[in-house]
């Protein structure tokens, strides 16, 4: 059967110890299992480097089961927002003080001009954006959403990186910096909808803020991943 969701009610599930199946990624005939205890529960990411740039009020953009939204509401204001009804009713459960259903690709509809002084969004959802285009589109609606000289932290899978042919899903494209991940989530029977990633490299991102208020002001590496901090002017 068709299910919009069933990544969304497998974390749930899993947080209220009524899982009923493994959550599955699909890519034709790949499979993975989600480790979701270790990816969506485990402990917050102390990573200083990271919250050096991140101050109230924030805006946690795809924010999961609500891990790192519960550790920065102890610190300052923090908005937590997702498209799946059920990861909110986890945030919700799990204490998240302002948990809402909200698209990160649709800031305007659901925040104020100036409304955060800082974003963050960990964990590759700025690929969602599908196309290099529609990024920069993000990018101008979040800058509508944010203060002067706000900050955002963002992460994608690195298509410079060699590793990254590896990764889950992944798709060469024959630009440069360019690439793409492929899949869909299965759940106790529930086939859910393809997503389709965009994968970036920092200097094609650098490109896609051009016309925009913001600028690249840092940038590390992992394994097979960047992490960029973005200012806006």
């Amino acid at each position: 059967m068709t299910d919009h969701d069933p990544f969304g009610r497998a974390v749930r599930d899993h947080y209220r110890d009524e899982r009923t199946a493994p959550l599955l990624d699909r890519d034709g005939e790949a499979t993975r299992e989600h480790a979701i205890e270790e990816w969506y529960f485990g402990a917050h990411d102390e990573d200083a480097w990271r919250d050096a740039w991140l101050e109230g009020p924030l805006l946690d953009m795809g924010a999961g089961a609500g891990r790192d939204a519960v550790y920065y509401q102890g610190r300052f204001e923090t908005v937590a927002i997702e498209v799946s009804e059920p990861l909110v009713e986890l945030m919700r459960d799990r204490g998240v003080e302002d948990a809402r259903l909200a698209d990160m690709f649709s800031l305007r509809a659901a925040f104020d001009h100036d409304r955060f002084r800082s974003a963050h969004a960990i964990g590759t959802q700025v690929g969602l954006a599908g196309s290099m285009g529609a990024v920069r589109e993000f990018l101008t609606d979040l800058a509508f959403v944010t203060t002067p000289g706000a900050t955002a932290v963002l992460d994608n899978y690195a298509p410079e990186l060699a590793a990254t042919v590896d990764v889950f899903g992944y798709r060469e494209d024959a630009a440069p910096g360019l690439a793409y991940r492929v899949y869909h989530c299965e759940y106790d029977g529930a086939v859910g909808r393809t997503l389709l990633f965009r994968l970036f490299s920092v200097d094609r991102l650098r490109e896609a803020t051009v016309g925009t208020p913001w600028t690249v002001a840092a940038a590390r590496y992992g394994d097979v991943q960047w992490r960029v901090v973005l200012e806006k002017r």
